[in-house]
């Protein structure tokens, strides 16, 4: 299936199709590898001895933030009901995201919840020894490239979504695929 992109820089409009060639392949390998990311790490997290728990991370882990936003979560980890939504929320949001990536089935929509998730990973980090620019930044951008570039519809399920009919009369729902 070819992907297609189109892009205005400079008043000239371009279209170009990224699923020939070298590009296609290095955006379904960092799909790929975002994908198995989160995926692991949601997995592991309910297959662990012990239940997982945000409140130590979010409570004390998150001292090297911002401070509103150290204070909101650690607000987070001290309010039982937002505790236990977060605790019940990031597993199934990183197993849910790894395996939409995985299987290249609702990209776009996968991408904004991975890029939401890193967000707060990336402003909660406390451990600024490495500067501003550290790993959970990096699996951010990761996370908007494969969204941005639509990297569902080379060698995965998003390419055949969008052919079904229900896709092709809404076609908003491309914005979620891709």
């Amino acid at each position: 299936m070819a992907a297609t992109g189109e892009i205005e820089m400079l008043g000239n409009r371009m279209e170009f199709d990224y699923a020939e060639g070298v590009t296609g392949y290095v955006l379904v390998f960092a799909r790929l590898v975002t994908g198995y990311w989160f995926l692991h790490a949601g997995v592991t997290k309910y297959l662990a001895a012990e239940p997982f728990n945000a409140g130590g991370w979010l409570v004390n882990g998150t001292t090297g933030a911002p401070g509103p936003v150290h204070a909101f979560l650690a607000w987070v980890g001290q309010t039982p009901v937002m505790l236990e939504f977060t605790n019940f929320m990031v597993p199934l949001g990183e197993t849910l995201i790894g395996f939409a990536l995985v299987t290249g089935a609702a990209v776009r929509l996968a991408a904004a919840g991975g890029t939401f998730l890193m967000t707060f990973f990336y402003l909660g980090n406390a451990e600024w020894g490495h500067g501003l620019v550290n790993g959970d930044l990096l699996g951010l951008v990761m996370f908007l490239v494969v969204g941005a570039l639509a990297a569902g519809r080379i060698l995965g399920l998003d390419a055949y979504l969008e052919e079904m009919e229900f896709v092709r009369r809404r076609p908003a729902l491309k914005y979620l695929l891709g």
